[in-house]
């Protein structure tokens, strides 16, 4: 078990958007030798869509707007990046591809809480961007160290030192480049290993869609290639030292430091030394906290927490996986687990791996494995599941939603389609789904982050129920949690209208912020409590 827990990494990759982050998923998939050949950047004749986006509209647009869990087998070449106590172990990476925009923050929240790294990608002209500063936070606040990568080197953009210099200044963490990169952004010819010295120089692949070939050379051979180049980045390596901007384990782990890597997704160059830097220093699985207070040390029995629920990914089954994060014990197919919201034993004689929509039987897993459990209809994000003394984990909180819509199917006879689509995308968390006696359930009010979640929801349900919708803004901006002694006063209030949301709790939908004021200043008694918010 020991053994089994050491070699396990889990992580997420976060970003903006179009900073190319499902384009550095499937690039690490290639380097792990898990697919043949990468797809690309999306939209663009010709080219294959990347396997981690699996939805139509991802692939026509772009856009990841869902987040996907692959796993596979990394074996690291012996370099320095390699852990010194096992060079030759494989590792097991199960890496978590998240929603860039910011409409789908909340399903990325969702994925940090079940990783224990973070690949914080930034692109090398655009620097920090909102949702990046955003996304770092939530990685400060539950203490998941962060690994940098200032990917599209292959591009103009900023210079190594000005980058460093903004991440510093702006969010407060130091990076401590592992390489440096040879060639100013847009004439990305190699990278400097600031740990041995060496040259590590990259030759292009046709349209990037195979492993970039590496050549290793000392610092005489890089310097008669490179010339200028090499020593300008040498010059660079020698500074960060001098200003204390070595990589240190302890500060990195502790959330102080993150070591930084340049890279190219596209061509696929920096790529390898991610994935060695990811094995050699991210944290392997360790305990997690529950409700009680007590930790669940990953040698207890069996316990794991769901992160995600998904259908529609499996068009020929139309199943639903719900994905969970093991977090002790170890787990077999077929084993009857406890689920804790309801005190029920659970089945799991149907388990999966995931890759991308692709899956795969699961016999065997442990802690840090992300595993499917097929049609798992009672399971929701924030479910726990255990064997042995009962543990539950502390719930995931739903966003304070901001956009609000009411919905409908554009004809009656497919109202029982409808309401079991319905029903499926708000046991997923896609949207927030509210109802009350007024409206009725013919046309439930949906209350999202972002308005690109209602696309989500009518795009879902034209293509796996067959339901064509209207969709229909509404006048409010802004909810806050209610109580029933409340709710009778608010809905006589002008611009306010009161909706029970589907695990039962009361909000209060005003028209504006000062709606809201006006309410609480005239009625001081009631209850309006705000949620949690998405920049929180």
């Amino acid at each position: 078990m020991a053994r089994e827990v050491r070699r396990r990494r889990t992580f997420a990759i976060i970003s903006h958007p179009d900073a190319g982050k499902s384009t550095m998923t499937e690039a690490l998939a290639l380097h792990a030798r898990m697919i043949s050949e990468a797809g690309a950047i999306h939209g663009k004749a010709g080219r294959k869509s990347t396997v981690s986006d699996w939805m139509e509209m991802e692939k026509a647009r772009g856009i990841s707007v869902s987040s996907t869990a692959l796993q596979f087998n990394y074996t690291p070449s012996g370099s320095p990046a390699a852990p010194p106590d096992d060079p030759d172990a494989t590792y097991v990476i199960n890496l978590v591809d998240t929603p860039g925009h910011a409409d789908f923050s909340e399903d990325t929240y969702r994925v940090l809480t079940a990783v224990d790294a973070a690949v914080m990608l930034i692109d090398a002209a655009k620097g920090l961007e909102p949702q990046t500063l955003k996304l770092f936070q939530v990685c400060r606040h539950r203490g998941i160290p962060v690994i940098t990568v200032i990917n599209k080197w292959d591009r103009p953009g900023q210079t190594p030192l000005e980058l460093i210099d903004e991440i510093t200044e702006r969010i407060g963490l130091i990076p401590t480049p592992l390489l440096l990169p040879v060639g100013i952004a847009g004439d990305f010819r190699g990278l400097l290993d600031r740990r041995t010295g060496e040259y590590v120089a990259f030759t292009r692949t046709a349209g990037g869609a195979k492993i970039a070939p590496e050549e290793i050379m000392d610092a005489d051979a890089a310097s008669a290639r490179e010339g200028g180049e090499w020593e300008s980045a040498l010059e660079e390596s020698e500074l960060l030292s001098e200003m204390g901007q070595d990589h240190d384990q302890e500060m990195f782990l502790a959330g102080q430091t993150s070591p930084m890597i340049f890279a190219s997704a596209m061509l696929n160059f920096g790529v390898r030394q991610l994935l060695e830097a990811l094995v050699a220093l991210a944290p392997a699985p360790s305990g997690r906290a529950s409700v009680s207070g007590d930790v669940r040390v990953p040698t207890d029995p069996f316990s794991a927490v769901v992160f995600k629920v998904q259908a529609g990914m499996d068009t020929s089954h139309r199943d639903r996986l719900a994905f969970m994060r093991i977090v002790s014990g170890e787990f077999e197919r077929g084993m009857v687990v406890t689920h804790a919201q309801t005190g029920k034993p659970f089945a799991t004689k149907y388990a999966q791996a995931v890759f991308g929509r692709d899956r795969s039987t699961v016999d065997r897993a442990y802690p840090g494995d992300v595993v499917g459990l097929v049609n798992a209809m009672t399971l929701a994000p924030g479910d726990s599941l255990f064997t042995g003394p009962k543990v539950q984990f502390p719930p995931i909180p739903s966003f304070a939603p901001e956009h609000f819509s009411s919905l409908r199917a554009t004809t009656a006879d497919k109202y029982k389609q409808f309401r079991k689509g319905m029903d499926q995308l708000d046991s997923e968390g896609v949207v927030q789904v509210l109802r009350n006696d007024l409206r009725g359930d013919m046309a439930p009010v949906l209350a999202a982050v972002g308005p690109m979640q209602f696309e989500v929801v009518t795009a879902r349900l034209k293509s796996e129920f067959n339901v064509d919708t209207v969709i229909e803004g509404l006048g409010y901006s802004l909810a806050r949690r209610t109580d029933e002694a409340s709710a009778a006063e608010l809905n006589r209030q002008r611009g306010v209208e009161v909706f029970t949301r589907t695990d039962g709790a009361l909000l209060a939908l005003f028209s504006d912020k000062w709606r809201l004021q006006f309410v609480e200043k005239e009625h001081p008694e009631l209850t309006l409590d705000p949620l949690v918010a998405a920049a929180d």
